[in-house]
């Protein structure tokens, strides 16, 4: 079937009135306070007691899941199996939400934000040149108690949001991050933390394997490198040190390099180095002029560069024996379907966080997925949460939206205007308006946002939006 069919089977499956009304009536409340779509998919995976009107629903769940998983060509045995996952479940619970209330869309928004990065304090041990934080020595008096922390971990339990990445500054700074983070596992998320490495003991390491799934540890290239970008003498080293112990303790571990001018011409020596560390991802991150970063603006790679990056790092992606390789960057998607037109076995990467197994369980049908998870999530799969409980589209994209301690995390989601404009792609400017792979890129709305202040003006660090750079580069 071709991806436009296989879209229009999903349209008319999951988009049709009679399917979204028995959705809408799945994500109300049953008698024991959980929504009656989770009681159902508990049901339909374990076989729990349940009511007669959860066990209608859980017909109806396994009929979805079946009928889904032939359109995709999953095998529905693997997808109930994943179903066993607890925050698997919450993701199937947040995307039937998200059509029951949004309709099937292209890219699809999801009921609640599917990943919420909370920068979780704003300490940082380090003085990184492209720090979005700002990050200071020490934590700021307005951030969130123990107490305020929990509590959202339950809202968003509530909302049915499904990872936490814990950002900073440095997470590891505050003294309460192993209780909060534990606790966010405790209550079924998927839990991942970034950080710098350098705090990264043998002993923190053993801690961590009890109460994070996932630690990306941003390495920003060889030891001279690395060093001037994070502003500490010896960071290097005790970030290799911090990876080294999270592998001895068999944590999913990958390392996150910031591409500019800077390092560019490391990044292959960065990725043997990541090859020979045995980490399981090598993932680089955008550089987004916000911050210390907007210093640097002259150290941003020009499209050119950014397009060759891309089509280096993919070329490894094929290659064995690498980690996944994979990038924040939306125009990777687009790089990715391109080469797959020639070469039919080549993966097609959904988005920056579709690691291979993901893929390989899709069977080719990853292209399709791309035009749900459509590139950049700002503000329609994830926002972020700054230390003092406000909520942002992005930890990049500083437009504050409200604040946890004053309105409902849910609510803000649901009806923010910038959150709304954010998931329109008709209304993107330049190229990106009218480009054949907006449904699966759309630009980084973050660097839109850092060079014109307006999120939905074009990426400059595509190859289509080249004009845009070379107006930009003029005024620098």
């Amino acid at each position: 079937m071709s991806e436009a069919l296989t879209i229009a089977s999903i349209r008319r499956w999951l988009g049709n009135p009679i399917v979204r009304t028995i959705l809408n009536k799945s994500t109300k409340r049953g008698k024991d306070g959980k929504p009656i779509i989770e009681c159902a998919l508990e049901h339909s995976v374990f076989g729990t007691k349940c009511s007669l009107t959860c066990s209608f629903y859980s017909w109806f769940i396994n009929v979805l899941i079946k009928r889904s998983a032939e359109i995709f060509g999953v095998d529905t045995k693997e997808v109930l199996e994943a179903l066993k996952q607890p925050f698997f479940r919450r993701g199937i619970r947040n995307t039937l939400e998200g059509i029951a209330e949004f309709g099937v869309q292209t890219p699809q928004t999801t009921a609640a934000p599917f990943l919420v990065v909370w920068q979780f304090t704003n300490a940082c041990n380090l003085r990184c040149k492209h720090c979005y934080a700002n990050a200071t020595p020490k934590p700021k008096p307005e951030e969130l108690t123990t107490k305020e922390a929990k509590d959202f971990i339950d809202e968003m339990a509530e909302d049915g949001v499904v990872a936490i990445a814990f950002s900073g500054g440095e997470p590891l700074m505050r003294k309460d991050f192993f209780e909060v983070a534990s606790y966010a596992k405790k209550k079924d998320f998927y839990v991942a933390i970034a950080t710098n490495g350098t705090l990264i003991t043998p002993r923190i390491a053993k801690k961590l394997k009890r109460c994070v799934h996932y630690v990306e540890v941003s390495l920003d290239g060889v030891e001279k490198t690395h060093d001037s970008l994070r502003g500490i003498h010896g960071a290097f080293r005790r970030s290799v040190t911090g990876i080294r112990n999270c592998v001895s303790e068999e944590l999913d571990v990958g390392i996150a390099p910031t591409i500019t001018r800077y390092n560019l011409k490391e990044i292959p020596d960065l990725l043997e180095f990541a090859k020979k560390l045995k980490v399981n991802r090598f993932i680089t991150f955008n550089f987004i002029p916000t911050g210390r970063g907007k210093s640097m603006l002259d150290k941003d790679l020009t499209p050119e560069e950014r397009e060759k990056m891309l089509k280096f790092l993919y070329s490894k992606l094929l290659e064995k024996n690498y980690p996944d390789v994979l990038s924040t960057s939306p125009q990777y998607s687009r790089i990715s379907i391109k080469t797959a037109r020639e070469d039919p076995d080549a993966p097609v990467l959904p988005t920056h966080f579709a690691g291979k197994q993901a893929r390989d369980a899709l069977k080719g049908k990853t292209k399709t997925l791309s035009s749900f998870i459509g590139g950049c999530g700002a503000g329609r799969l994830y926002c972020s949460i700054q230390p003092n409980g406000d909520v942002w589209q992005c930890v990049f994209l500083p437009i504050k939206v409200g604040s946890i301690r004053e309105r409902s995390f849910k609510e803000m989601w649901m009806n923010n205007p910038v959150f709304r404009e954010l998931r329109d792609r008709s209304k993107l400017k330049g190229f990106c308006k009218v480009c054949p792979f907006r449904d699966v890129c759309g630009g980084c709305r973050a660097r839109a946002y850092g060079y014109f202040g307006d999120i939905q003006a074009p990426d400059p660090g595509c190859i289509y939006n080249k004009k845009y750079w070379e107006e930009i580069k003029n005024t620098m």
